[in-house]
C-alpha cells in the first residue's frame, strides 16, 4: 500500500483582500515525482512556501513528511530538502565547504559528513573540484551540486523550485537522471518547472490557475482529457483561463 507524504486539504493563503492560494486539495505519494505547474502569478511559489514550513496558511490543513504544516513547521524544515532557482549554494565557499555546511545544518555528525562528502564527490566526478570555489563552477555543475546537497541528509521529500532554469537541454537531461535516481531511492520529488517537456517526466502533474488547481493527473491522462498532443498544449489551454497577471 502506498504512503502519502504530502496531504493538503483546502489550503488557502490570503494577503489582505488578495487570495494567492485558493482552497487547494491534493496528495503526493512516497517516491513520486510530482510536477507543480502554473504561470507566473498562479500561486505555486506561495503554495510551496506553505508546504516547506516557510509561510503560515490562512486556512486549510495539511501534513508534509508526517508533520503538521501549522503546528510542526520547524520539524518539516529539518526533514525535507529544498533547492531554489538560484541553487542555494554559497559562492565564496569551496565545494567541500558547501557540502560540510549543509550537512551540519541538517544535523549530521562530522564523521558522517566526511564519509558522505567523499562518496558524493566520487559520484559526481568532482574529486578534482573539491577545493574549487563554487563561483568558478559552470552553471550545470552548480546545479548538480545544489541538488546533491539538498538530498545529502536523505530526506523523505525534496522540493525543487524551477531547478533547471538557464541551463542547456543536455544538462537538463542529466539533471533529470539525478531526479530519477533520487526517486528510485524512495525520495519524493516535488518540482516546479517552466519547461513543459519536463512535465512529461513527472508521474503526475498539477496545474494551478489563479490560485486554484485546475488539473491534476498523469501527463498521458491530461493530454487525453484536453485532446492535446503535448503538455505544452494542455498548459496553454488552462493558462488562457487566467484572469490575473504576474
Amino acid at each position: 500500500m502506498s504512503t502519502r507524504v504530502i496531504e493538503v486539504t483546502d489550503l488557502t493563503k490570503k494577503f489582505g483582500n488578495f487570495t494567492a492560494v485558493d482552497h487547494i486539495t491534493f496528495d503526493v505519494e512516497e517516491g513520486e515525482i510530482f510536477g507543480f505547474l502554473g504561470a507566473n502569478g498562479a500561486g505555486k511559489t506561495t503554495a510551496m512556501q506553505m508546504l516547506c514550513g516557510i509561510s503560515m496558511p490562512t486556512a486549510g490543513a495539511g501534513t508534509v513528511a508526517g508533520y503538521d504544516i501549522i503546528r510542526e513547521n520547524e520539524l518539516i524544515k529539518r526533514n525535507i530538502g529544498y533547492m531554489s532557482q538560484k541553487f542555494s549554494l554559497y559562492e565564496d565557499l569551496r565545494v567541500w565547504e558547501n557540502i560540510r555546511l549543509f550537512g551540519g545544518i541538517y544535523g549530521l555528525t562530522d564523521k558522517v559528513i566526511a564519509t558522505k562528502t567523499d562518496a558524493l564527490l566520487e559520484r559526481l566526478n568532482f574529486r578534482e573540484e573539491r577545493n574549487t570555489m563554487v563561483k568558478y563552477l559552470p552553471l550545470g555543475w552548480k546545479q548538480k551540486l545544489a541538488f546533491s546537497v539538498a538530498i545529502f541528509h536523505e530526506p523523505k521529500i525534496v522540493f525543487l523550485d524551477e531547478p533547471t532554469g538557464g541551463v542547456d537541454p543536455a544538462m537538463r537531461r542529466q539533471f533529470w537522471e539525478m531526479i530519477y535516481e533520487a526517486a528510485d531511492q524512495g525520495i519524493t520529488v516535488f518540482v516546479t518547472t517552466h519547461y513543459m517537456d519536463e512535465a512529461e517526466y513527472c508521474n503526475r502533474v498539477s496545474i494551478m490557475v489563479d490560485g486554484r488547481i485546475d488539473a491534476l493527473d498523469t501527463p498521458a491522462e491530461l493530454r487525453r482529457q484536453f485532446n492535446a498532443d503535448s503538455m505544452d498544449e494542455v498548459f496553454r489551454q488552462l493558462a488562457r483561463k487566467a484572469k490575473r497577471g504576474d
